[in-house]
């Protein structure tokens, strides 16, 4: 028998054989194989051995020569996995990356799975092998499916089940290797990612197949992660960086598309919720809204498929998810700061809640929109009434408005038409901003039509006007170009502070 060769033993590529780990739900698993008729979708994060066990578990039951494994992502297999519901005894179908399908597939599949349960069908099974939350979204296309499927969810891998992979890789080649604990922990459960790193490790080390004799390996994990990282970096890097800049770059906006990669990155399941995010993220709530609620990410993501082949987003569920682990250690080995200027935000912390709060009278509330819409454009976050109208119902409204005009907007837009005096809102809003304009926080726009003299307080400071009897339209794009610059040279000099801050800090602890 020959002996075993590095790249049959750690595989960076295709399925393992001699380091195959069962998974804690393995028995799951196998007695949902063995169910007549009834439908399996395995999901969880890519790369911890989900299409490896169900392969590995149907040949185990005898079921190998009856299963079919198709693909969402080979676009030769798409026109096939369309035309399943028509089969009659299909055999077992396994279809990976299923969430890649489009919904008129994914419809049609859960359907069937319907059927088919019902039927308890013992000449068709279909097994659905997805990302977390691939269940819920299949769900959608079919509400009274949930109870004639099996979903069984795979968990990143525990560090025990790591270090059991690298162990069988050692017995196949003779091996022992020391940095074990740190090779585990570095994988981050990942399977696909161990098997790398062990590849690499082997070769650093002189290992091509078996050794003659016990052989220990005393290289660490950093002597080869620069060299993995380096591989991944040519590989992500452009892309990520495209990811993060998003649709449409603007690089005095709060990034949102960043702050998801900056999710993916802290996630313990590879995947992000965008409604978690946007809750425990009040700072990027309106600029991320708006590229999730506007479709701008489904967008963005269908438009460019080397993107797609690296995230997935699912509208039904609303989650993010890495397709590809390596893509998931490359993020998390990233030097942050770096990747930030890289990317070209100005900055991605932020001082305050609001870059703007519009203040007006209700007679120009479509001024304060087009103002506020298209300021937003430039991921920028707003406060207008209406957005926040849901949150406002049954607060005493004076207590929630109050904080937004004196600190929680770094800027103040007041449209000060000749209405803005005479009504009770503007009053309180104005009373509760008016001693910011000594801290060139109070942004007056002048309506030409106003009585002279009316804001005296405001005239102290520069501002813009708006003459209603010419195309405001046009004023309007230039105010919000002003108000953009503005934007970006405070979040500029909020940056160069920072930073002078963290030397400082750095010099005296030095």
């Amino acid at each position: 028998m020959a002996a075993p060769m590095l790249e049959d033993v750690f595989k960076r590529s295709g399925l393992p054989t001699i380091t195959f780990v069962e998974p804690a739900e393995y028995d799951h698993l196998k007695v949902a194989l063995r169910t007549p008729g009834r439908g399996v979708v395995v999901e969880g994060p890519s790369g911890i051995g989900k299409t490896t066990a169900v392969r590995k578990a149907a040949t185990e039951m005898g079921l190998g020569d009856r299963a079919q494994m198709l693909s969402g992502r080979n676009p030769d297999d798409i026109s096939l996995i369309s035309e399943i519901p028509g089969i009659k005894d299909a055999g077992i179908v396994i279809i990976d990356d299923f969430h890649r399908l489009d919904d008129k597939i994914k419809h049609s599949i859960a359907e069937y799975l319907k059927v088919l349960a019902d039927k308890e069908d013992t000449g068709s099974k279909i097994v659905l092998i997805g990302i977390n939350k691939a269940g819920d979204s299949l769900v959608n296309f079919a509400a009274d499916l949930n109870n004639r499927i099996d979903t069984i969810h795979f968990e990143v891998n525990d560090l025990n089940k790591v270090k059991e992979l690298i162990a069988k890789g050692e017995d196949a080649l003779n091996i022992k290797i020391e940095c074990t604990d740190a090779l585990a922990a570095d994988a981050s459960g990942s399977f696909h990612v161990a098997q790398i790193l062990c590849h690499e490790l082997c070769l650093h080390s002189g290992i091509t197949e078996r050794a003659d004799a016990p052989t220990r390996i005393e290289t660490s994990v950093e002597a080869v992660k620069e060299r993995v990282l380096s591989e991944l970096s040519r590989a992500f890097r452009e892309k990520c960086v495209e990811f993060a800049r998003g649709r449409r770059f603007r690089r005095e906006g709060r990034a949102p598309y960043l702050h998801l990669l900056l999710a993916l990155i802290r996630s313990d399941g590879w995947t992000c919720s965008i409604d978690q995010l946007l809750s425990s993220n009040p700072q990027i709530r309106g600029s991320l809204g708006q590229v999730v609620d506007k479709g701008h990410l489904r967008d963005f993501l269908n438009e460019r498929d080397q993107l797609r082949d690296l995230f997935h987003y699912d509208p039904y569920t609303r989650v993010l998810a890495v397709e590809d682990p390596k893509v998931m250690y490359f993020l998390r080995n990233l030097l942050w700061s770096k990747f930030v200027k890289e990317v070209g935000f100005i900055s991605v912390e932020f001082r305050a809640k609001y870059d703007f709060a519009i203040s007006f009278a209700g007679e120009v509330r479509e001024v304060a929109l087009q103002i506020s819409t298209r300021l937003k454009e430039h991921e920028l976050e707003v406060f207008y009434d209406h957005d926040e109208q849901h949150k406002i119902l049954a607060q005493d409204v004076e207590q929630y408005l109050g904080p937004i005009y004196r600190s929680e907007a770094r800027f103040v837009v007041a449209l000060l038409s000749k209405e803005f005096p005479k009504k009770i809102w503007t009053k309180f809003e104005s009373e509760n901003f008016k001693q910011r304009f000594g801290e060139g926080s109070v942004i007056p726009i002048w309506f030409a039509d106003a009585p002279p003299g009316m804001f005296d307080e405001s005239i102290k400071v520069g501002g813009l006007v708006i003459d209603p009897s010419k195309d405001v339209v046009t004023q309007i794009e230039k105010i919000v170009d002003v108000l953009v610059l503005k934007a970006g040279e405070e979040r500029q000099a909020e940056e160069v502070a920072s930073n002078a801050r963290d030397h400082t800090k750095e010099v005296e602890e030095s």
